[in-house]
């Protein structure tokens, strides 16, 4: 078996005779570190423009609610006897307007995830020592590129919002439901007259009163039982089972011990290997090293049906490059046989590094 043969390090000693190598190639546009990094600061700034929007229909969503509350408590304790119905209305309502905010929220956590990714693992690695990102901030970033998904599940949006804001409105409309039925038209002497006057129509009022009682009861029950949910990566959270107090918080982000960002789990593009089955074993190596730059491993094959002997070349990629690979061996080799297998994970030169302690791999 052939060692891998790897395509030159863009940080070897061919940078300083052909200049700066460029991070990124497409059909003759070239990419090199400066436009990387102006591109990504470009990027940053529309992911917190549309993290900002989302925040602004969050408040919208909160204003809503609050006047729609107003309007109620208004409308019940000018009128009648019977316009307390409007207030068990309200709560319907306030409920519909928190299922709203929950769902903007988590479209709010999803570009934030990726504005915080920016900021903990690429701008803040640019001011202290050690001075690269997480090994796999790339791959994180990439990934949710690729594959969107909410950072937080509904549960922990609705829990969320509730503790920091409709738990008072519900607090309240609470309060001036109870006020409603206890004094107007004039203050009830018997328990059994707020009972009364708590009815709705056809539906007698202890009924209502156990509902209602029962809603409140499962709301602050759920705000309770949601507050261990930490997935947020937008908010200023107390982090359960944090590191210790004796790191710096700028040990916490950067990688020099096997650190990453406090907030995010490791992520990766899907990662394959792949084997190719051909007879034109050196043009397919090196159209594979010049168009992907990945390496290589050569394998000897025998086909047990024919008996002839074919070379079987092993290449590790990622998601996004197996079209590519799909295109390079069938220029090359219209009859070459291309097997893609899922891998659990690859570790090494081009992918994650194989220890924690090692410097980020150069982006290929």
């Amino acid at each position: 078996m052939n060692i891998p043969d790897y395509p030159p390090d863009p940080a070897g000693e061919g940078q300083a005779k052909q200049g700066p190598e460029p991070v990124w190639s497409y059909r003759g546009y070239q990419l090199r570190g400066s436009d990387f990094n102006t591109a990504l600061v470009h990027m940053y700034r529309a992911e917190v423009q549309r993290a900002n929007v989302w925040r602004q229909r969050l408040d919208s969503t909160t204003n809503w609610a609050v006047l729609a509350t107003g309007a109620a408590i208004s409308y019940a304790f000018t009128l009648a006897q019977t316009s307390h119905i409007v207030i068990p209305l309200n709560i319907i309502l306030v409920s519909i307007f928190l299922y709203i905010e929950a769902r903007r929220y988590r479209y709010y956590e999803l570009w934030s995830y990726r504005v915080r990714l920016m900021e903990t693992d690429f701008f803040a690695a640019m001011l202290v020592p050690p001075w690269h990102p997480s090994p796999d901030w790339a791959e994180a970033l990439a990934e949710h590129l690729l594959h969107p998904h909410f950072p937080v599940s509904m549960v922990e949006a609705v829990g969320r919002r509730l503790r920091r804001n409709y738990l008072w409105i519900y607090i309240v409309i609470g309060l001036a439901w109870v006020a409603k039925i206890y004094l107007h038209p004039d203050n009830a002497v018997f328990l059994h007259e707020v009972f009364d006057r708590a009815s709705v129509g056809p539906i007698p009022g202890p009924w209502v009163v156990l509902f209602i009682g029962g809603l409140y009861l499962l709301l602050f029950f759920f705000s309770i039982a949601t507050i261990g949910l930490q997935n947020s990566p937008g908010e200023v959270l107390p982090r359960y089972g944090s590191l210790p107090d004796s790191l710096s918080s700028v040990s916490r982000i950067f990688p020099s011990k096997g650190l990453r960002a406090w907030f995010r789990p490791s992520h990766h593009r899907q990662q394959f290997l792949t084997l190719v089955i051909t007879d034109k074993t050196e043009a397919v190596t090196q159209r594979i090293m010049k168009e992907i730059r990945r390496g290589v491993t050569s394998l000897e094959g025998v086909g047990m049906y024919t008996g002839k002997k074919h070379s079987v070349l092993m290449v590790a990629l990622t998601v996004t490059e197996i079209p590519n690979l799909k295109s390079v061996v069938s220029r090359e080799d219209p009859s070459a046989f291309v097997i893609v297998s899922p891998a659990q994970e690859i570790l090494g030169r081009g992918f994650l590094p194989l220890s924690t302690d090692e410097p980020s791999p150069k982006s290929s």
